[in-house]
């Protein structure tokens, strides 16, 4: 079983094949890439039977060779899986290759998304994962899955049994990382939430609302739906007044954004920008 350690020959390119590989273990690990994440505290409160599932620039959590069962998920683009067309590979198996890697997932969640090949992966043993038909109807249209989100999601469904822990998982700008437009972070922390309120995923340095809770909990008579709408009332009169803030920023912006504008059309196009207008110009489909 993979509790025990034990390593599969080959991984899984299936979601039949994953669902049954994830549900050997006792735990799965979702380790996001985060300010909020102490990856020695993380692994000592996690026992035997874990597996720790990191994403991609796994430097930015570690900073030492991990010596638990891990996975590495790599998330794939139109250009490939991005530690390969970034040539980080070498970078990110430094820390990971050891007796205890199981080997790297790679990763699509959008339809314009393209695996790269095992070859590409350094000796790494490598399995394929395709998410996207699990979001369509279900994710915004105008964005794409986190990975980390993608890959939580699908195991609540895919393994109900499996105690899935979420780490890091903020969804919170900091000094060091940033957080990228083309995923709908809102809707992800929302979905997160009800399912760890309804004990399908569990939060490991990440906030669960419990704030919220706090307040129904000490005032008599409120209940947890109506902190929820009085919540929702204030939050929204706040963003109201933050708008008429970014609506005016804009306006004494508006010249220095059409200068960047300009000087970033002189820039030569990227790989994944050519393949992006090669794209839109054609049928959508899988790349």
């Amino acid at each position: 079983m993979n509790a025990t350690g034990y390593q599969p020959a080959s991984l899984p390119d299936t979601r039949e094949g994953w669902a049954d590989y994830f549900g050997g273990f006792a735990r799965v690990v979702l380790v996001a890439n985060s300010d909020a994440v102490e990856i020695a505290s993380l692994a000592s409160r996690h026992g035997e039977g874990t597996l720790f599932v990191f994403f991609n620039k796994v430097f930015k959590v570690l900073d030492a060779p991990f010596e638990r069962p891990s996975l590495l998920a790599a998330r794939s683009s139109a250009a490939g899986a991005n530690i390969v067309y970034r040539r980080e590979v070498d970078d990110v198996l430094r820390l990971l290759r050891g007796e205890h890697f199981h080997g790297i997932l790679n990763l699509s969640a959008g339809d314009r998304e393209a695996f790269s090949p095992a070859k590409d992966f350094c000796g790494a043993r490598v399995g394929y994962l395709d998410l996207t038909p699990v979001f369509v109807g279900f994710y915004p249209q105008t964005h794409v899955p986190t990975s980390g989100f993608a890959l939580a999601f699908w195991l609540a469904e895919a393994c109900p049994a499996l105690p899935i822990v979420l780490a890091g998982f903020t969804a919170r700008r900091s000094e060091a990382w940033k957080l990228f437009h083309d995923h709908e972070w809102t809707f992800e922390q929302i979905v997160n939430r009800l399912l760890v309120r309804s004990g399908r995923l569990t939060m490991d340095g990440g906030s669960g609302g419990s704030r919220w809770d706090r307040i129904a909990g000490r005032v008599p008579g409120i209940t947890a739906t109506d902190v929820a709408l009085v919540s929702a009332e204030v939050l929204s009169e706040r963003l109201e007044g933050t708008n008429i803030v970014v609506d005016r920023l804009l306006s004494l912006t508006r010249l220095q954004g059409r200068f960047s504008g300009f000087l970033r059309s002189l820039k030569p196009k990227t790989r994944k920008q050519k393949l992006a207008e090669k794209s839109a110009a054609g049928p959508p489909g899988k790349s």
